[in-house]
């Protein structure tokens, strides 16, 4: 399976990882809330069209 080492790097890689995107983001974060001001509309858009197609092929199956 791994080894003990593959296990350690890939802990440290994986905090190391999470630390260096959340360092990021904070930094970015007053840029994005400028940018990306209209963008929950666009995800509840998308998910509800989703769900849509779900309930139809459920509805459309039975």
């Amino acid at each position: 399976m791994l080894s003990t080492g593959q296990i350690i790097f890939a802990a440290l890689f994986f905090i190391a990882f999470v630390a260096i995107i959340s360092l990021s983001y904070r930094k970015d974060k007053k840029l994005h809330k400028k940018n990306y001001k209209g963008v929950i509309w666009i995800l509840i858009s998308f998910l509800t069209f989703i769900i849509i197609l779900f309930l139809i092929k459920f509805f459309l199956k039975n």
